[in-house]
C-alpha cells in the first residue's frame, strides 16, 4: 500500500523571501463580493482596519501570467514542461503540482483615499448613452502603497537556477511597470511599481539558517534591480507587440465628464484623479478606447463589408457580451490613463435656446469647466498591440492618423468643437522576439517628418484593407 502525497516530503532545503513596496501610479480595483454596496463594483477593504487589500490570489494569478508571456508569448498555452507551470504549480484534472511561489495578501501602509468613477457603454451607432448601461465603480487612488511578500521554495530535486530565474522574470513585471493588477487593467486602471527589493535567503539544510527562518531575523539584501539580487540573468522574452506613443497638443477644450465634485462646483467638470497628493486632469483609458473603437468600426465598415469588418474589431478591442451565447474575450488593445500637462481651466457658461422662440430656455443655464489647451498643454497617448496581425497594426495606424488630425475627437460634447488633439510627435515600435522596429513621426510646419522605412508602414494598411474587403 503506497503512502498519501500528504505524507511525502517535499525536501526544502532553501527559502528565499522577496519584499517590497507596491506602490500604484494609476487607481486601482480590488473588487469585493459585497452585495450591500452603495456601489456597482466596490472596493475589497479590511474589515478590521478598512486598509485596502490585495489579496495572495491576484497577485500569484498576474505574476504567472506575466512569466507565461514572456516565456511563449501573448495568448499562448504552455505544458506541464513550461516555467511558469514548474514554478507556479499547475492542475490538470486530478494530477497536478502544488506552487513553489507563496504570495501573501497584502494591506495597504494607510487607510486609503476612494475615487468614485462613473462608466457607461456607449452605442457605436448613435454615439450617445445606451439605456440602463450606467455604472459606478469604486477605486483606490494613486500613490496607495503596499508591503509584499513573496516566499519562494527550494527542493533538492528541482532546477535551482530555473526557479530563481522564473521568478526573477515574474517580479520583473511590477518593477518594470509591465503588470496591472485589479479590475479593467486593459483600460489604464491598476498600474504599479516596485522601485526597491529586499531579498533573504535562509539555508534550511543548517541549524542556523533554519532557526533564522523561524525567527526571521536575518539582514536581507536590497536593491533596485530584483535578478541582479537573485542573482540570474532573466533576459527571456518572446513577446511580440505593436506600440503607440504619441505626445499632442489640444486645440480647444476637453470635457471628459467626472461623477463627483465638491458643492460649489461647476455643473460639470472635467474628470481628475489624485497625483501625488494633489488633484489633476486626466484622459481616462476607458474614454479613449470607446472613441478609438467606434472609430474602427466605422473606418473598417467603410473600406471592407460589416461581414469582415466586425470579427476585426473584436478581435482587436474584444468582444461586447450582448447574449448568453457571447463567449467573453480580453481585448488585444491597451490604453493607459495620462495625465494632461499644464492645461487651463475656465468655467464656461451655457444656456439653452428655445427653438420656438429664440429665446434662452426657461431654468437651463448651467456651467462648465473643461481643460483648455495652451501652448504647452500636453497630451500623452500609449496603446500597446498584443501579438499583432499585420491588419490590427495598418487599422491602428488609420486610427493614429484620425487623432492626429483631429477628426477623431475625445470625450463629451465634440458636435460644439471640444475633444480635438494636434499631433505633435509619436514613436511607433514594432517588438518581435527576434528584432525590433522603430518610426518616428514628428510635426513639422505643414508636414511629417517620419524617420524609418515608411514603406513598412504602407504594406500594414494594405494588409488591413485586404482583410476586410
Amino acid at each position: 500500500m503506497s503512502e498519501g502525497h500528504w505524507l511525502t516530503s517535499r525536501k526544502i532545503v532553501e527559502r528565499i523571501v522577496v519584499e517590497g513596496d507596491l506602490i500604484l501610479e494609476t487607481p486601482a480595483c480590488f473588487g469585493s463580493s459585497e452585495g450591500d454596496s452603495l456601489t456597482d463594483m466596490p472596493l475589497a477593504l479590511d474589515p478590521l482596519e478598512g486598509r485596502g487589500l490585495l489579496t495572495g490570489t491576484s497577485l500569484a494569478g498576474a505574476l504567472r501570467a506575466y512569466l507565461r508571456e514572456r516565456e511563449l508569448g501573448y495568448w499562448r498555452v504552455g505544458d506541464s514542461s513550461a516555467l511558469h507551470n514548474r514554478l507556479f504549480g499547475r492542475q490538470e484534472d486530478d494530477e497536478g503540482e502544488q506552487s513553489w511561489v507563496i504570495t501573501y495578501d497584502a494591506l495597504s501602509h494607510e487607510r486609503p483615499q476612494v475615487e468614485l468613477r462613473d462608466g457607461v457603454a456607449i452605442d457605436p451607432k448613435t454615439r450617445t448613452a445606451e439605456r440602463k448601461k450606467k455604472f459606478d465603480i469604486e477605486l483606490l487612488e494613486a500613490g496607495t502603497c503596499f508591503p509584499l511578500r513573496v516566499e519562494l521554495l527550494i527542493s533538492q530535486d528541482q532546477d535551482r537556477n530555473a526557479l530563481l530565474e522564473g521568478l526573477a522574470i515574474a517580479l520583473q513585471g511590477l518593477e518594470n511597470g509591465e503588470i496591472a493588477l485589479g479590475a479593467r487593467k486593459r483600460r489604464g486602471f491598476g498600474q504599479c511599481r516596485v522601485t526597491r527589493w529586499r531579498v533573504t535567503r535562509y539555508d534550511l539544510t543548517t541549524p542556523a539558517g533554519l532557526l533564522a527562518w523561524l525567527d526571521q531575523a536575518s539582514t536581507p539584501q536590497c536593491g533596485s534591480r530584483i535578478a541582479d539580487l537573485l542573482g540570474v540573468k532573466a533576459h527571456l522574452d518572446k513577446r511580440e507587440a505593436f506600440t503607440i506613443e504619441a505626445t499632442f497638443g489640444l486645440d480647444g477644450s476637453l470635457l471628459i465628464r467626472s461623477g463627483q465634485g465638491e458643492a460649489n462646483a461647476p455643473d460639470m467638470v472635467h474628470l481628475h484623479s489624485r497625483r501625488n497628493g494633489q488633484l489633476v486632469p486626466v484622459l481616462s483609458g476607458t474614454s479613449l478606447a470607446g472613441a478609438l473603437r467606434a472609430r474602427a468600426l466605422r473606418i473598417a465598415q467603410t473600406v471592407g463589408t460589416p461581414e469582415k469588418a466586425k470579427p476585426l474589431v473584436n478581435d482587436l478591442f474584444g468582444l461586447r457580451v450582448q447574449s448568453a451565447q457571447d463567449e467573453p474575450r480580453a481585448s488585444r488593445l491597451i490604453t493607459t490613463e495620462t495625465e494632461i500637462g499644464s492645461p487651463l481651466n475656465l468655467v464656461q457658461t451655457r444656456v439653452k435656446i428655445d427653438r420656438f422662440t429664440g429665446g434662452s430656455f426657461p431654468t437651463a443655464l448651467f456651467s462648465e469647466q473643461p481643460v483648455w489647451g495652451k501652448r504647452d498643454t500636453s497630451i500623452y497617448v500609449r496603446i500597446t498591440i498584443q501579438q499583432p496581425t499585420k491588419a490590427h497594426i495598418g487599422l491602428a495606424l488609420l486610427l493614429l492618423k484620425d487623432l492626429w488630425t483631429g477628426d477623431l475627437p475625445l470625450g463629451g460634447e465634440i458636435s460644439v468643437g471640444r475633444g480635438r488633439l494636434k499631433g505633435r510627435e509619436a514613436t511607433l515600435t514594432y517588438k518581435c522576439p527576434d528584432t525590433t522596429r522603430r518610426w518616428t513621426i514628428r510635426q513639422q510646419d505643414n508636414g511629417l517628418v517620419i524617420e524609418g522605412d515608411w514603406n513598412r508602414l504602407e504594406e500594414f494598411v494594405s494588409a488591413f484593407i485586404e482583410e476586410v474587403r
